[in-house]
């Protein structure tokens, strides 16, 4: 009798718990903004790594009977004053823009969370001394620590990556060590003492993996900074040098042919704006998507 009842009734749906992860996806799949704004930036980053695919032109190959030439099929955003097609020079120019500003956004990111943590979870005299560091830094003009490095040590894109991972990490110590200060009285905290994990290990397994948000965040968006600085750098003429192009050096050329031909200005300017504000968005989107409380906020 038994078993007839239990075929007789109807089978119950296993019901799965959903992670955070995938809250926080479902989260950011509804703000419209930054989705749009994911896609622009994975379009840029797609379009420029497959650049010599995508583009029949060499970026570097001179034609001095097409220079300035006005956008048409075959160069869809003109060309340059040594007949260059701009198109592909974006391109390329964007595989230098966007790797400088994710690698110097990683090493700000790496120093950032190291002072953070250990100021943090310290405290102290270490917290006071990597915290007036952090002060001193902020305070200088941070444009000014950059032109004096770049013209001291050159215009390499190591260098360049270097100069300004080196010189962006503050701010993100900050958000880091608040985080551990808020956590690292936390029972978890104490049960992970009292097993007998380290420092270290606690750092690493407990309270950096509690504070994913804001740093994923501050990341994000300090790509969209160092992509601006490198592009002010090169622009200025002490960032990366010719013949490697970028987003900076090609507004540097155009400043003098920008009455005869306003689309070699035009276009590499929409691609540092396309590519900052959209990385502001996805970070913006990040945000929300990693902190419910400000969607709920918002309502």
């Amino acid at each position: 009798m038994t078993e007839l009842a239990s075929e007789r009734l109807p089978a119950v749906p296993a019901y799965r718990q959903r992670g955070q992860v995938e809250m926080a996806f479902e989260r950011f799949r509804q703000h419209r903004l930054a989705m749009a704004a994911l896609v622009v930036v994975v379009g840029l980053a797609a379009l420029s790594a497959f650049a010599p695919i995508v583009s029949p032109y060499d970026p570097n190959r001179t034609n001095l009977f097409l220079i300035f030439e006005a956008p048409s099929l075959q160069h869809p955003m003109g060309t340059d004053n040594l007949g260059r097609d701009l198109a592909t020079r974006i391109l390329f120019g964007g595989r230098v823009s966007l790797a400088v500003g994710v690698l110097a956004a990683l090493l700000a990111l790496t120093l950032g969370t190291l002072v953070g943590a250990v100021a943090g979870f310290y405290g102290g005299v270490i917290d006071s001394v990597l915290m007036r560091l952090v002060d001193v830094l902020l305070s200088i003009p941070r444009l000014f620590l950059i032109v004096l490095l770049a013209v001291v040590l050159g215009g390499g894109v190591l260098t360049i990556v270097l100069v300004l991972g080196a010189l962006s990490w503050m701010r993100t110590s900050r958000i880091v060590r608040a985080t551990v200060l808020s956590l690292k009285s936390r029972e978890f905290v104490e049960a992970a003492r009292a097993i007998g994990a380290g420092d270290i290990r606690i750092i690493v397994r407990h309270l950096l993996p509690n504070a994913v948000a804001p740093i994923v965040v501050a990341a994000t968006l300090g790509v969209a900074g160092a992509i601006i600085a490198e592009s002010t750098l090169s622009f200025l003429g002490l960032g990366i040098q010719k013949p490697t192009s970028t987003w900076g050096n090609m507004l540097s050329d155009a400043t003098t042919d920008m009455s005869q031909a306003p689309w070699v200005a035009i276009f590499p300017g929409v691609a540092i704006f396309l590519a900052v504000v959209s990385i502001n968005f996805v970070g913006d989107g990040l945000r929300d998507a990693l902190d419910p409380r400000r969607v709920v906020g918002r309502h």
